[in-house]
């Protein structure tokens, strides 16, 4: 017998406001039942270094991610998520941050696109890090919307 808690176990999910990672948050949804999981959604902010150069008055990145991560729970989940999900900002370059919460995770899942740079790319810079270098085994979600998913929405049969 194991005296021992088992460590939780959790589904890392990085959220950008990207419809892409709108869907990834909604795969993770599917997953909790059948993996015994919760969902810990990232959302990663930094301080551009031209910041430090040219402030900008009023502006808060940590309060942007902050909203960002929200209002992506909002649509991923129509209103409030469950209480399977915890909502987490943490300062940094988006692919470092999630290469260090995989650490421990069950699976990271990540958007195939998010805001950055060029669309017509399949992989964006960061699924392709996490894909690469993630501690757990990495879903990237392919898409726009959820309506591009065969099995439905998560929560419905």
């Amino acid at each position: 017998m194991n005296d021992h808690p088992s460590p939780e176990k959790f589904i890392v999910v990085g959220v950008d406001g990207s419809p892409s990672s709108i869907l990834a948050l909604q795969w993770a949804a599917r997953l909790v039942p059948t993996v015994g999981t919760t969902i810990r959604a990232v959302a990663a902010w930094q301080v551009p270094y031209t910041y430090y150069e040219f402030p900008i008055s009023g502006w808060d990145p940590k309060s942007v991610a902050e909203t960002i991560l929200s209002e992506s729970l909002s649509k991923a989940f129509v209103g409030d998520p469950p209480a399977t999900v915890s909502a987490l900002t943490r300062q940094g370059s988006p692919a470092r941050v999630l290469l260090d919460e995989s650490q421990g995770a069950q699976m990271l899942i990540v958007g195939s696109r998010g805001h950055g740079g060029f669309a017509a790319l399949l992989l964006g810079s960061v699924s392709s890090a996490v894909a690469e270098h993630a501690q757990c085994p990495v879903l990237i979600a392919h898409g726009a919307t959820t309506d591009e998913s065969a099995a439905g929405k998560p929560g419905t049969s």
